[in-house]
């Protein structure tokens, strides 16, 4: 997979407000390729991915979304059925030819033999218009997070460094110590041990304990990374661990490299 490009990642706001986006040099999103011939809708959609902290680029007609996918090859598309030049579910049908990339699809129609044929066709998930940017980002989020556990089928013991996550026992070690977590902090260690040296944005890291910690704010995440910061850093005041990426989040460091 190509490298995620530089461009414009944001934080996130609430949904009942406009998404405000700011810039970030750092490699730090999913890269997203968006389909939807709909400048207005496009747009809103954009915003919204950028300000969950993706890189997203934006597709028009059929052809030439399969000419960004080939040639940028995201993490995830966005897809909307009815555009101009090739369909969706023609686009669809060909990429998943190609490539095993996680597909979203967007349509206004909403019957269930068009939901079927979407998804036979390959697609990996289906949301029709209208729908909520809530119920949008909650779906792209859960497909990012399945297509990231597929990458590492046989891994269910994590390691970076002196750390161990072990996914199915439920537990963590330091140089082979067993540290008690919470379930909101295994969560969160979890899901940065899955992707070493990336940075994850507050709100990404939050999705990861809605199971747990159903209050949880982004504030939060920082008492959370504060605790598991004294349980696993030699030195919590100088964490070689859990690495702060000061205006956008947290990584997982391999202390040894």
């Amino acid at each position: 997979m190509l490298p995620i490009l530089d461009n414009d990642c944001g934080e996130p706001v609430g949904f009942g407000g406009r998404p405000r986006e700011r810039t970030y040099s750092r490699r730090v999103c999913a890269a997203i390729l968006l389909a939807e011939d709909d400048r207005n809708q496009a747009e809103l959609v954009r915003r919204y991915l950028v300000g969950d902290g993706n890189d997203v680029t934006v597709a028009h007609d059929g052809r030439n979304t399969l000419e960004l996918a080939r040639a940028l090859r995201p993490d995830l598309i966005v897809l909307d059925v009815m555009m101009p030049r090739l369909d969706g579910l023609t686009v669809c049908r060909v990429l998943r030819e190609e490539s095993p990339v996680p597909i979203l699809m967007l349509t206004a129609r909403s019957s269930e033999d068009d939901l079927l044929l979407g998804l036979e066709l390959g697609a990996d998930d289906y949301l029709t218009k209208p729908y909520s940017p809530r119920e949008l980002m909650a779906r792209v989020r859960a497909l990012l997070r399945r297509a990231a556990l597929a990458q590492h089928p046989g891994e269910r013991v994590l390691r970076v460094g002196r750390v161990s996550v072990d996914l199915d026992g439920h537990t963590v070690a330091v140089d082979s110590r067993p540290v008690v977590c919470t379930p909101a902090e295994f969560a969160i260690l979890a899901a940065m041990a899955a992707q070493p040296e990336r940075v994850l944005t507050r709100p990404q890291l939050l999705e990861h304990t809605r199971g747990f910690d159903r209050e949880s704010t982004n504030r939060a995440i920082d008492t959370h990374i504060v605790s598991l910061r004294r349980k696993i850093e030699a030195d919590p005041r100088h964490p070689t661990h859990l690495i702060t990426v000061y205006g956008v989040g947290y990584k997982m460091s391999d202390a040894a490299r």
